[in-house]
């Protein structure tokens, strides 16, 4: 299957702190150096689907900038298609504190511009082959979902800390036909799911992740839970966990594999980034999931 993700690439600037949160001092020195990565969620998504072997490409807009620039060339050397509209208010940027114990503090530089539309010709049509939408939840992408379920692709998106009222996810939320969500700010029922607060959500599958503490799927036959899987390593970064977690449960389900599989792959999938410094090396491959998964 032929995967295209929509939004979500940019600049993130990450910053070693010895903890979270950072107090007490107008300064203060990081436990490491302060580096810039070409990243995001979308592009996180993508490198995670290219390394298990995916076809995919990658439609947003960038800047006329430096960040810009640098965003278009790493996609060229990661050889994933990139197909991008001028970004009215310049490339977008995040700050993510991370302390040593793996937690993250992002700071998120939407910069978005009330009103913008992506050109239509950029997703009409869709590029030629491309069965599975990835949408990130960038404000102008929910306008393009229409256009999505018209043209008979399945559709996923990742609605990241919502906490199941937040009215800015809930066109995402309705349409997509599988969920990604952090447990962080979702209120548990008794049952052992979580309440997504909007009984009329009318995905196929929600995947409820907890970080180390494994991860849930509700479908209609109920919850399904995954308990974190061992890294094999120490901890180094969790910046991309989540969107390596999203990558390989999306392979998995393209493939045709059962839910427990499918949520198996991506528990593994998280786990290895995390022992990997964000960028192209830190997501897992088909053989060393293979491997991994044969193991256990």
């Amino acid at each position: 299957m032929a995967f295209l993700v929509i939004g979500g690439t940019g600049i993130d600037t990450v910053v070693p702190v010895a903890g979270l949160p950072v107090l007490g001092a107008d300064s203060a020195r990081p436990r490491g150096p302060i580096e810039d990565h070409v990243s995001h969620t979308g592009a996180c998504v993508a490198l995670g689907l290219r390394a298990l072997g995916e076809s995919v490409q990658v439609i947003d807009t960038i800047g006329d900038d430096g960040p810009g620039r640098r965003v278009a060339a790493a996609f060229r050397d990661w050889e994933i298609p990139l197909r991008t509209a001028p970004a009215p208010a310049g490339t977008r940027r995040a700050v993510n504190l991370m302390s040593p114990d793996g937690r993250r503090l992002s700071l998120y530089d939407g910069r978005d511009v009330p009103g913008y539309r992506l050109p239509e010709e950029l997703y009409r049509p869709l590029p030629a082959g491309v069965r599975h939408v990835h949408v990130t939840i960038m404000d102008w992408a929910r306008h393009l979902l229409p256009s999505l379920r018209a043209a008979g692709v399945t559709v996923s998106t990742d609605l990241h800390d919502w906490d199941g009222r937040n009215p800015y996810h809930r066109d995402f939320a309705l349409g997509a036909d599988l969920v990604f969500v952090s447990g962080v700010n979702l209120g548990r029922l008794p049952g052992g799911g979580v309440g997504l607060g909007h009984p009329g959500l009318p995905a196929e599958k929600v995947v409820v992740t907890h970080g180390a503490g494994g991860a849930d799927l509700i479908t209609r036959d109920g919850v399904l839970h995954r308990d974190a899987a061992d890294p094999g390593a120490p901890i180094v970064d969790t910046n991309g966990a989540g969107d390596a977690f999203a990558a390989a449960f999306l392979a998995g389900w393209a493939a045709g594999k059962g839910d427990g599989e499918c949520l198996e792959d991506a528990t593994i999938a998280g786990a290895y980034a995390c022992t990997r410094t964000v960028g192209p090396d830190a997501f897992i491959t088909a053989a060393e999931l293979a491997r991994r998964r044969g193991s256990e």
